[in-house]
């Protein structure tokens, strides 16, 4: 039986069950998974060089006798040195390897090994270091560009790039099938898939190395514009499953409802949020199910564009759901909307912790209640909706898809809004959030003001408090945010019970309240109620205060201990400072920092602009940490990178589209079907079914 791309990893030649099994918990399990596991770098070695012809430091690839290996053992445990001689007929160099004491068992003395490394200076004589060390006379990567490959699933790489090299050598490449239009390659100058696959494992000498290096070869590009294009398309498709049939309630929005809309309003919409608005109602008066993002930095006033589209809802006699990640959260936006629609609607509050009384259960399940308010605790069974017709969920990167499908099951196939406060760069909104239309509020209120931002060592977190004590003395209010409630042998950071206390009894003169999700529902709410109302004056939390609090009294924000939150994490709890006219302040203290640490804080500094922030984010931390649950367990891509490869995105985005809108004919591809059938298993898994 031939080699196919999905053979199981048994049918190729040397890949045993054993090994087989090893591969599969690190998700290779077939031909084309393996191929797909490329080479981090590549050694050019086509040219050979003598000793003789190696006087100055560089990168050589050397055919030469090595002998006299002896291993040093380092102070380091575990560590160890092998130096040896390299020698031909043009003379001698030293080499040096360091932790590969396997040399010495490997390596037999006066034969001839090919070498490829670095040739460094190291005082008045050059030697070599690290080279890879391959018998000359089994040796099948001299005189050419060499593919180095990470080691995986206990694999080593040598192991790994002879396994590729067989099934190269086995597999149909020239009459490999290629799913992605030929007319699209063309287009974009790729080679088809079997081309691009030895292209990229095993380069000819025509190659640029630099470009391979680089991920920018013909064959990279291949398989990176490949990987974008599927997603494009099944999540182009899994938003027509999910928009396709027509919704039972309409909307009407005319002038006398707009005139109501105007009258709720407490100030005028900004242009980016009355953008927003417009796109929403379009959505909302369309036959088909509103599935729509909105997203926009902290204190842009995304939850009055929500509560304008709610209050069109109810005003057509259906309900509305709005559902938080947190108590807290939920907690405030329920203050603020009834606030904002009492007693025009009738609202009810459903968390966890929170009675959910027979009252409220039934009023939401008859409709007396218009709007319910509430935590995950909103799609628990027992909660049941007459007419839900709009279902809004904040900081959507807190809940999976799958939470969302749940309340959306509530109603009638309701329109959907998420929110986040977390900005979101285009190209990840493109691949974790391709499903759905995006409107951005990219434009703050007027009188709001850019905080002042300092980031300073821990040994001056004295000073910090002193100028903190001048700033209640004045008579503002503060919070000072720690990582942690406790101590803990295991993290290196400050806490509430130890510095925040420090903290507390340093400034006694005036109130201060502790918050964290220890406390309790009814006595959180009495802390918040006395902070909103100036009553207290300073507040120690965890980061539980990073969203949705809305204090505008509080002007200066300390984040001890700063270099144990994420970047966005640090703009949210900024975001709880610098609400209203007054001049605000944050000061990040840190401890010792980390590479990544030291350019996540130096972002921070710099800028208070959340779209910035996201993009420093994703560079910094890749796109994995950011897609939140809604990926969780669904790797994205093998060879493609959102941060790296975005003009790929964009093509792959512009040409799924094309591809989706086509005719009947152009659907029936290979290609076409087998995106429909993922994105119907995708669509089957959300709904439950």
């Amino acid at each position: 039986m031939s080699l196919e791309i999905d053979s199981r990893l048994t049918e190729l030649r040397g890949i045993g069950p054993v090994r087989a099994g090893k591969l599969a918990t690190t998700g290779l399990r077939t031909v084309g998974d393996l191929l797909h596991h490329l080479p981090f770098r590549y050694e050019d070695r086509r040219q050979l060089t003598s000793i003789g012809e190696a006087i100055e430091e560089g990168t050589f690839s050397l055919a030469a006798r090595v002998g006299e290996l002896k291993r040093i053992h380092l102070r380091r445990r575990g560590l160890s040195v092998v130096n040896g001689w390299l020698e031909d007929e043009t003379g001698r160099l030293p080499a040096v390897w360091f932790n590969r004491p396997y040399l010495i068992q490997q390596v037999k003395d006066g034969e001839q090994y090919l070498l490829h490394g670095r040739v460094r200076r190291r005082g008045s004589r050059l030697e070599m270091v690290n080279p890879s060390c391959e018998s000359l006379s089994e040796a099948m990567l001299g005189g050419r560009i060499v593919a180095i490959y990470n080691s995986v699933g206990g694999l080593g790489p040598a192991l790994v790039r002879r396994l590729v090299r067989i099934a190269l050598d086995e597999l149909p490449l020239k009459s490999l099938g290629d799913e992605i239009p030929s007319s699209l390659r063309r287009q974009h100058g790729l080679p088809c898939l079997g081309e691009a696959l030895l292209q990229v494992h095993w380069p000819d000498d025509a190659a640029d190395v630099d470009l391979l290096n680089e991920r920018r070869s013909p064959g990279h590009c291949r398989l990176i514009y490949g990987e974008f294009l599927e997603l494009q398309v099944e999540l182009g498709m899994l938003r027509s499953f999910q928009t396709r049939d027509e919704k039972r309630h309409r909307y009407e929005v005319g002038r006398e409802l707009r005139s109501k809309m105007q009258e709720a309003l407490p100030f005028r919409l900004t242009g980016a949020q009355a953008r927003a608005l417009e796109e929403i109602l379009a959505d909302m008066e369309s036959p088909f199910p509103m599935l729509r993002l909105l997203q926009g930095d902290v204190g842009s006033g995304k939850t009055i564009v929500a509560a304008l589209a709610l209050i069109v809802a109810m005003e057509n006699g259906l309900q509305g759901a709005f559902m938080a990640p947190t108590e807290l959260l939920a907690e405030q936006h329920f203050r603020s909307l009834r606030h904002l629609l009492e007693p025009r609607f009738r609202l009810a509050l459903v968390t966890g912790s929170g009675n959910r009384p027979t009252e409220v259960r039934r009023g939401l399940a008859d409709g007396r209640i218009q709007l319910a308010v509430g935590t995950h605790a909103l799609i628990q069974e027992g909660v049941a909706f007459d007419r839900l017709a709009l279902a809004v969920v904040d900081e959507q990167h807190r809940f999976g898809v799958a939470q969302r499908q749940v309340l959306l099951e509530k109603g009638q196939r309701p329109d959907m809004l998420v929110m986040t406060a977390t900005p979101i760069p285009r190209s990840l909104a493109l691949t974790a959030y391709g499903d759905l239309s995006l409107s951005v509020v990219d434009e703050l209120p007027p009188g709001r003001r850019a905080v002042n931002t300092r980031v300073v060592r821990q040994d001056r977190r004295d000073d910090v408090h002193q100028w903190l004590a001048e700033h209640l003395e004045k008579g503002g209010q503060a919070y000072v945010v720690f990582p942690s409630i406790d101590d803990s042998s295991q993290i290196s950071c400050a806490s509430i019970s130890t510095q925040g206390e420090a903290v507390r009894r340093l400034l006694a003169r005036w109130p201060s309240e502790v918050l964290h999700g220890r406390v309790e529902t009814e006595e959180r709410e009495r802390i918040m109620q006395s902070f909103g109302a100036g009553e207290t004056r300073l507040l120690v939390a965890t980061s539980i205060i990073e969203v949705g609090v809305d204090v505008p009294g509080a002007t200066v924000m300390i984040i001890d201990s700063a270099e144990r939150f994420g970047l966005a994490q640090l703009h949210q709890l900024r975001g709880r400072v610098g609400r209203g006219a007054e001049r605000s302040y944050c000061v990040a203290l840190h401890g010792q920092l980390t590479e990544e640490a030291e350019r996540r804080l130096a972002v921070f500094g710099e800028t208070t602009d959340g779209f910035r922030i996201a993009e420093a984010d994703l560079e910094i931390r890749g796109p994995g940490d950011l897609l939140g649950t809604r990926q969780a367990g669904e790797p994205l891509f093998r060879v493609a990178n959102i941060v790296a490869d975005r003009r790929w995105l964009e093509k792959a985005r512009s040409d799924a589209s094309e591809l989706l809108v086509d005719s009947r004919e152009a659907r029936k591809t290979p290609f076409m079907r087998r995106m429909e059938e993922r994105a119907r298993s995708r669509y089957k898994r959300l709904a439950g079914g």
